[in-house]
């Protein structure tokens, strides 16, 4: 009598085994896309933060240069301007500049939110004439005193 081979050849993958492959390929993915959006948010807080930083030297050298010395129109100088737009478009928000002969602030909106206080939808990074750099819940207004 002839032995019948009852051996099974392994020449592919079960469909189950393709399936958790898949599975645990999706979970993974899932952890990396979360974790680079944190990361994209944060990229763009850091050029909102970048930007208005370069806006303190530059209004020195205005009121330096202007006679007699003011901060009057500060927010009006081009390179002032354009790092506020530069700003205003890495936080996709707003960017308010306000000057008075003595004093300037300004602030551009951030991608993070709910970093001071958790009920506010928007935060706002403020730089002023004082050396003030830092986050605000609340927009800038007309003040030219970071809060």
């Amino acid at each position: 009598m002839k032995k019948m081979n009852l051996k099974r050849k392994n020449l592919g993958f079960t469909l189950i085994e393709l399936l958790v492959v898949v599975a645990i390929i999706g979970i993974l993915a899932s952890v990396v896309l979360a974790s680079l959006n944190t990361a994209r948010s944060k990229g763009a807080d850091a050029a909102v933060k970048a930007n208005l930083a370069n806006i303190r030297p530059q209004a020195e050298i205005f009121y330096d240069d202007a006679d007699p010395q003011a901060y009057t129109g500060v927010c009006d100088d081009d390179t002032i301007a354009a790092a506020g737009a530069a700003a205003a478009t890495a936080g996709g928000g707003t960017f308010v500049c306000n000057d008075t002969a003595t004093a300037w602030a300004a602030s551009a909106e951030v991608k993070s939110t709910n970093v001071i206080d958790a009920t506010s939808a928007t935060d706002y990074w403020c730089v002023d004439s004082t050396g003030q750099s830092k986050i605000e819940d609340d927009a800038l207004g007309a003040a030219t005193v970071c809060a």
